[in-house]
């Protein structure tokens, strides 16, 4: 009897834990039900901090992604240079609203604690806050150096920055055992408070100086004297990166502009065989990527991951074959060159690798090079032949009928064309060479590709030969490019010759339509075709039709001149072209539009809301499915908070942060309860349960950062100055709430230091000696000289070092918690 009513006692006290919770009376409940229910409740509130929080730092997003216009005279007098710059320093930005982003809801539920408490401290705030930054640089770092590509390495570009949070980070937690354990012991004192707030301005000060280089003087480091360099500071602080996203050929610190559309559309359908809509998607995903990213981008991206709602990263939108394409632009930006994969993988594809040749009469034996392609895993056999043309059997070549065969995964195979030289002029000739099926089961698991027939012409090699024009017209759009105009040679192709060009106005003016002029344009001996390249001029302005005249003259070697030694070019208005390129400018529009990061409307954010992948439902996957539809819920309701377009963000920022505030309220009460229940410890909930669950979407955001920036900055290099925001706002704020309400009332604001202090020690411990390893892995050629990825060898054993030291954090603080070891 007695030990019943101990229980009932124990489940009543676990009742009265929460300030809102529980709702209705469930002491009769079994405990077990009761605690599953609980945990269950707990990871679910996860979910909607997070989707909270991911409207929160839209707002946020919004709020310092503001930029200002700055002009600037060019040095030709033209008109002046007009350049968009962050009205927000990207260090400050970091340090106050997005470290108040990340941490919101850490910072919140010590607050409500506090207040909740009758302004007396508790444990699951504090341990919440030293769990999340033990986490964050120990477990976030592990997964961070582990994800980059094998090979693949990424360092800290602003070093001086990291230095400052870093020193900052650890100097918090030291300051929480000074002021717990030898200064007032197991009491915060109002001035202690104070000093503890105060220390969060003079790091955002100290990490703009920074950030500025006014601080590389005292490190031993000269400010670049460059003048281009402190324009760039003086206007905006652009870091190598930004600088390098600034120059990219296509868009600009993603602007997205109609020539830098039309570059981008022509190169990439050059080689391709991609649609439209396609090349509007990559379009839309390469002007998302040249823009640079917060890291408040990245934890967006990975909340909406998680819990299927509308993705921000271009490669969520693209099918397999899609991303082999933007994987080729990104490697090669400047000039890509993509070979677009066989749509038909069925049967293996068998082509020649060029649809025409031209060799000479005297060259012997010629090797056609015919290409397999499509599926490879298993033999297949075709015939070649050959077929008169002009040129005949046994006279000018020797005739083939062969069959030949591929074994698996062989790619290519060499047949040998035998050409007779019989040592007298004539005119030059062509014969074909054919591939065919052959009958049977032989063609079941083979197909002939786009050049199954290939032209061979036979060149006469015993004059120089004539030159003249392909044709005596040809017709260009004005939005060619370059007119490729052909000059070939006939009659023979032997020794070295060249031939003058020049270029003759007529109602395309030279300068202004065209850029031409004179030159040489010269053959080797073999040659027998050459491309005179004209470059013409695209000014989108509707003109009627305009041409000009291109001569060859004064032949060189021995050539002779033949009949067509003029052709007209003319260039026609690209009407069609300029229909096209609205349609892909308005396609492209609405992808940039469906990958933004906050909502303009109340329409769009309700749309997104209701809607698995944000209405992207082609490229949702089943695992989007389950998650919105466990997400419903919370995302119709954060959907009525004032979208972040609305009023710069503010109205956003304020509300849904009102929301965090009641969604931590109500995790705080789950974590007590639950805990109580199951018999853990405040302490042991918090830097367990709570701290992954706050600490995970950042995870993700750090290894998306990680892998998708040349630099570690977003991955790693903010997760210090998010620890340092922790202690100075998430405790600083609350403890100085409380001190000013016992100075008030002439008592003492009580900290019990036992479970706190041991935990900040060991953390500080474990801070110091991951903080450490991170400076070894950027000097030490063993990792690669850089924080993240390296050699595989290495950049593992960093990785296990580095968990082995948050799992050595947690167990030790549990012990100590359970008493098994001693605080002090």
């Amino acid at each position: 009897g007695e030990s019943g009513s101990s229980w009932c006692g124990n489940k009543n006290k676990c009742s009265t834990l929460g300030l809102i919770l529980p709702i209705f009376s469930e002491e009769t409940w079994p405990a077990a039900l009761r605690g599953t229910l609980y945990l269950i409740g707990l990871l679910y509130s996860f979910l909607g901090v997070s989707i909270v929080a991911d409207i929160f730092m839209c707002a946020i997003e919004k709020i310092t992604s503001k930029t200002k216009k700055i002009h600037f005279a060019t040095p030709k007098g033209d008109s002046p240079e007009v350049i968009e710059v962050p009205v927000w320093n990207g260090t400050v930005a970091n340090l106050t609203l997005m470290a108040l982003g990340s941490s919101a809801p850490e910072i919140l539920l010590n607050v409500i604690e506090i207040i909740g408490n009758n302004f007396e401290a508790g444990q699951l705030g504090p341990g919440t806050i030293v769990g999340s930054a033990a986490f964050n640089l120990l477990a976030i770092s592990a997964v961070c150096i582990i994800g980059i590509p094998t090979g693949e390495t990424r360092r800290i570009d602003q070093i001086i920055v990291f230095g400052v949070t870093a020193s900052f980070s650890v100097l918090a937690y030291i300051w929480l055992l000074v002021i717990l354990k030898w200064v007032s012991p197991e009491e915060v004192e109002l001035w202690e408070a104070i000093l503890t707030f105060v220390f969060f301005p003079i790091l955002v000060v100290i990490a703009y100086c920074a950030d500025k280089q006014w601080l590389h003087p005292l490190f031993g480091q000269k400010r670049t004297t460059s003048s281009d360099k402190e324009r760039q500071i003086e206007l905006g602080n652009f870091t190598p990166a930004e600088e390098m996203l600034k120059d990219r050929a296509y868009f600009r610190n993603g602007q997205f502009d109609r020539d830098g559309l039309v570059s981008f559309i022509k190169d990439v359908k050059k080689n391709t065989k991609l649609s439209d809509e396609d090349a509007a998607v990559l379009a839309a995903s390469k002007i998302i990527d040249s823009k640079p990213h917060s890291r408040m981008w990245y934890r967006i991206g990975a909340v909406r991951n998680i819990t299927g709602g509308r993705k921000t990263q271009p490669s969520w939108r693209m099918n397999e074959k899609l991303k082999e394409v933007y994987d080729a632009i990104n490697e090669h930006p400047e000039a890509p060159n993509i070979s677009y994969p066989d749509e038909d993988e069925d049967k293996a594809i068998i082509d020649f690798h060029t649809s025409s040749a031209a060799v000479l009469e005297n060259v012997g034996t010629y090797k056609v090079t015919i290409i397999r392609h499509g599926k490879l895993d298993e033999t297949v056999r075709i015939r070649v032949e050959t077929i008169d043309g002009s040129a005949v059997e046994n006279e000018d070549y020797q005739p083939i009928n062969e069959v030949l065969t591929f074994e698996p995964q062989e790619l290519e195979k060499e047949v040998g064309l035998t050409i007779i030289d019989d040592n007298q002029w004539e005119p030059d000739e062509e014969f074909f060479v054919k591939l065919t099926l052959i009958p049977g089961d032989d063609s079941k698991n083979v197909r002939l590709g786009r050049t199954s027939i290939m032209e061979v012409t036979i060149l006469n090699d015993d004059e120089p030969g004539m030159l003249q024009f392909e044709k005596r017209g040809h017709l260009v759009k004005e939005s060619v490019g370059n007119a490729r105009i052909t000059v070939i040679r006939q009659n023979g192709a032997d020794g070295d010759i060249s031939v003058k060009w020049k270029t003759i106005d007529k109602s395309a003016v030279n300068g202004k339509d065209y850029h031409g002029g004179e030159g040489m344009l010269e053959f080797n001996h073999g040659e027998t075709r050459r491309v005179i390249e004209i470059p013409i001029e695209n000014d989108m302005d509707f003109e009627k039709d305009e041409n000009f005249e291109l001569e060859i003259y004064e032949p060189k070697g021995g050539a002779t001149i033949g009949r067509i030694n003029r052709t007209a070019v003319t260039i026609t208005n690209d009407d069609e072209f300029n229909s096209i390129m609205n349609k892909m400018m308005l396609m492209t529009n609405l992808n940039v539009d469906s990958m933004r990061v906050h909502n303009e409307t109340w329409g769009q954010q309700l749309k997104d809301a209701m809607n698995v992948n944000g209405g992207d439902v082609e490229n949702a996957t089943a695992g989007d499915y389950v998650m919105h539809f466990l997400t419903f819920g919370f995302k119709i309701l954060f959907a009525l908070i004032p979208p972040a377009g609305m009023g710069g963000g503010w109205p956003c920022f304020v509300v849904s942060l009102g929301m965090i505030g009641l969604l931590t309220c109500i995790v705080g009460d789950l974590a007590s309860i639950f805990g109580c229940l199951v018999g853990l410890e405040d302490s042991v909930t918090a830097i367990t349960l709570v701290a992954l669950g706050t600490s995970l979407p950042d995870t993700f955001a750090s290894k998306a950062a990680a892998v998708g920036e040349k630099s570690a900055d977003n991955a790693i290099g903010n997760v210090t100055g998010s620890n340092s925001v922790n202690v100075f706002l998430g405790l600083g704020l609350p403890w100085l709430i409380a001190a000013i309400y016992h100075f008030a009332k002439g008592s003492k604001f009580v900290v019990p230091s036992g479970s706190l202090g041991f935990s900040v020690t060991i953390y500080a411990v474990c801070a110091i000696i991951g903080l450490g390893l991170l400076v070894v892995r950027r000097y030490v050629a063993f990792f690669g000289k850089a924080e993240l990825g390296g050699p595989t060898g290495a950049k593992w054993a960093s990785g296990v070092f580095f968990v082995m030291l948050w799992f050595t954090y947690v167990a030790l603080s549990t012990l100590q918690a359970y008493g098994v070891i001693g605080a002090e």
